[in-house]
């Protein structure tokens, strides 16, 4: 027989972005949050990312925002390139015009940075978190949420937020699935800045567009670090391998690009690759008194750079459903969070199945070749500086339900490409 470790409002299941965004936002909301994490210390693996003004605006919400930009970059312009003759052909100004229609700045920070960010936000409000602690399943009984834990202890909560990434526990709760491979993988790397590190792109994040490949570099940690990523069609993960034992594939794949994408591969780490993989879309993310959010829900490609952004973005909707209908100002309505998730499900779904889909599309577009890259380079060049139209679906305030969190319902209105 199991024994009860925690009777709590909120249970989070999985301590990455998403787990901890989540928890931070329903403990501001007032609820008693516990956070369960499998690994036995938190932490993120990876690079660098990408926090658009859709998530910076809510790390301001929670008054987190500085402690980004302090260890953050702001850079100035988002810029693509060809990577077969190094031409330039678009560039986006990020500071400015573009930080002012978007109520926030474009920030570039190591995963792990922002990691520690919003772990401190959970330490500082209160959130109890737990590591060590794998849960193999979730049932609802009597309204609430038990998670089954490997240890043979449950959790107990009003509510379970399944935050588990990818590979998700407790998405076949809500849908018979399987990742999809996109037959991409990436290979990431850090290296110091110094005086021979080619000064012309610090201030930029830059992405070089080839066939079946590109690459993004970026400066991080307040400029100390150059962040490189390079993403290429893998035949050796088209046969289903995730690792490789060589950099063979990783050097045919870029042999035709300008040297300062060939120089580039020199600051990549080689001994692991990121395979890359989504999911398709899925409109219901609950069961009984669990609800999916971040990567569980709708994990994405990174073209769009939306992965975190989009998590940042399902913990602010989350508590502008949840205030005033599950917490009041008489204390939490543990009756209310039925129609809480429902809400939450429906403002998010249509917005997230976006996203999806259009970052596969847009990374189908980078790694053309023949007629259609020629075609795709005259597209990307009529593109003005200053033209916002592309932009404003993905970073608008009237589209994410953040800024004011009596729009969250706008939500509902965004279409889905």
């Amino acid at each position: 027989m199991s024994d009860v470790k925690s009777t709590t409002d909120v249970l989070v299941i999985g301590g990455g972005m998403a787990g901890l965004a989540g928890a931070l936002a329903l403990r501001e909301s007032g609820a008693n949050v516990t956070l369960v994490e499998r690994a036995p210390e938190f932490g993120e693996v990876g690079a660098g990312l990408q926090m658009a003004p859709n998530a910076s605006r809510v790390l301001k919400r929670w008054g987190l925002l500085e402690k980004a930009l302090e260890i953050g970059v702001q850079p100035k312009h988002l810029v693509f390139r060809d990577a077969i003759t190094g031409e330039e052909l678009t560039r986006q100004t990020l500071g400015g015009e573009f930080e002012e229609r978007y109520g926030a700045p474009y920030v570039v920070i190591h995963r792990s940075d922002l990691h520690r960010v919003l772990l401190e936000g959970c330490q500082a409000a209160g959130v109890t978190l737990v590591n060590d602690v794998t849960v193999q399943s979730v049932e609802t009984i009597n309204g609430r949420g038990i998670a089954h834990t490997v240890a043979g202890v449950d959790y107990e909560a009003d509510v379970v937020i399944g935050a588990d990434g990818l590979k998700s526990t407790l998405r076949p709760l809500v849908a018979n699935d399987e990742p999809v491979s996109s037959a991409y993988v990436a290979y990431r790397g850090t290296v110091p800045i110094t005086e021979e590190t080619p000064q012309a792109d610090l201030e930029d994040v830059i992405v070089y567009l080839g066939p079946n490949c590109h690459l993004v570099q970026y400066p991080l940690r307040k400029g100390e670090l150059l962040n490189t990523v390079a993403v290429f069609k893998s035949p050796s993960f088209e046969r289903g391998e995730e690792q490789y034992g060589g950099v063979d594939e990783l050097e045919a794949a870029y042999k035709d690009c300008v040297p300062a994408v060939q120089e580039a591969l020199k600051n990549l780490g080689t001994a692991m690759r990121w395979p890359m993989y989504d999911r398709d879309p899925i409109q219901n993310w609950v069961a009984g008194r669990m609800v999916l959010m971040g990567d569980a829900a709708h994990p994405m490609l990174q073209y769009l750079a939306q992965g975190a952004c989009q998590a940042l973005e399902d913990a602010a909707v989350l508590q502008d459903v949840c205030e005033g209908t599950v917490f009041t100002d008489d204390g939490a309505n543990p009756e209310a969070w039925d129609a809480a998730m429902r809400e939450f499900n429906s403002l998010r779904a249509e917005r997230t199945a976006r996203v999806q889909r259009t970052a596969r599309v847009w990374g189908e577009s980078w790694h053309v070749s023949g007629l259609a890259r020629t075609l795709r380079n005259l597209l990307f060049k009529s593109r003005a500086d200053g033209n916002f139209q592309h932009n404003d679906w993905l970073y608008g305030q009237d589209n994410d339900g953040v800024p004011a969190r009596s729009t969250a319902r706008s939500l509902a209105s965004a279409q889905v490409v």
